[in-house]
């Protein structure tokens, strides 16, 4: 079967309602969690993602916060941190690292840093029985792409096109599938643009897909009660879940 992973903002609107929301989340399918880091420039995110960081660190989001929250999830479901790097730098690794073992979160998705800066901490981070996600993109080469998955672990994070999350772009990823295909049996996930209306299309040939703008948007419409909130984004894992498994 394939897997769903979802993103949520920590945080926003609060700190029991993101317990609530994952909680929910679990029960209508998604497999993984990634919870993410507000941060001020989320570089590689669309509109709505960034707004939600930015509102959340507004209301006053700490590090603390997601460790609280962490503590509260993780144990229920397989959860990742999602956050650039400069949070990570600031708390320092080998205590980001001891957090997420006290925690029981399974590992890190750092979308800024480069495959080569990555190297400098994957060993650090892998030996203390973590994850550190590797990513691939359409612009990439089979050089490359072997270069960067040789020592992949859990899942590769595979970019639907070059560009920011929530714009909805497509591109042909029949050859960078198969090329990641065949220097890795590692299981390959995308993200950036999947929805309810592009979720089938998007998972042929891959074994998961990553949501994050169309939850994310729920999170922001201020039209609905907190309840309602969750009711829609579970009713959207729901529908994607059910879709990318036809």
């Amino acid at each position: 079967m394939k897997k769903l992973v979802a993103y949520i903002t920590t945080g926003y609107p609060d700190l029991n309602f993101t317990e609530d929301v994952i909680l929910s989340l679990k029960e209508s399918g998604a497999d993984t969690i990634e919870l993410g880091i507000p941060f001020s420039d989320p570089v590689a995110d669309g509109p709505v993602i960034e707004e939600a960081n930015l509102k959340s660190l507004e209301l006053g989001f700490k590090m603390e916060h997601l460790f609280e929250v962490s503590q509260k999830v993780a144990k229920e479901i397989d959860t990742l941190w999602m956050g650039y790097f400069n949070p990570f730098y600031q708390k320092t690794m080998p205590i980001m690292i001891e957090e997420a073992k006290k925690a029981g979160v399974n590992g890190f998705i750092i979308p800024d840093l480069p495959y080569e800066e990555a190297t400098l901490y994957k060993d650090e981070v892998e030996s203390q029985g973590l994850a550190l996600i590797d990513f691939v993109a359409p612009t990439d080469s089979k050089d490359r792409i072997e270069q960067i998955l040789k020592n992949s672990k859990k899942f590769i994070y595979m970019v639907a096109y070059a560009g920011i999350t929530g714009s909805g772009k497509s591109e042909d990823l029949t050859k960078v599938i198969a090329d990641i295909r065949s220097v890795t049996d590692t299981p390959l996930y995308i993200g950036f643009g999947v929805n309810t209306k592009t979720a089938k299309e998007k998972s042929k040939g891959v074994d998961g897909v990553i949501v994050g703008s169309e939850f994310v948007k729920v999170l922001l419409n201020d039209t609905l009660s907190f309840k309602e909130k969750i009711e829609n984004i579970s009713q959207i894992a729901k529908e994607i879940k059910e879709k990318i498994n036809l």
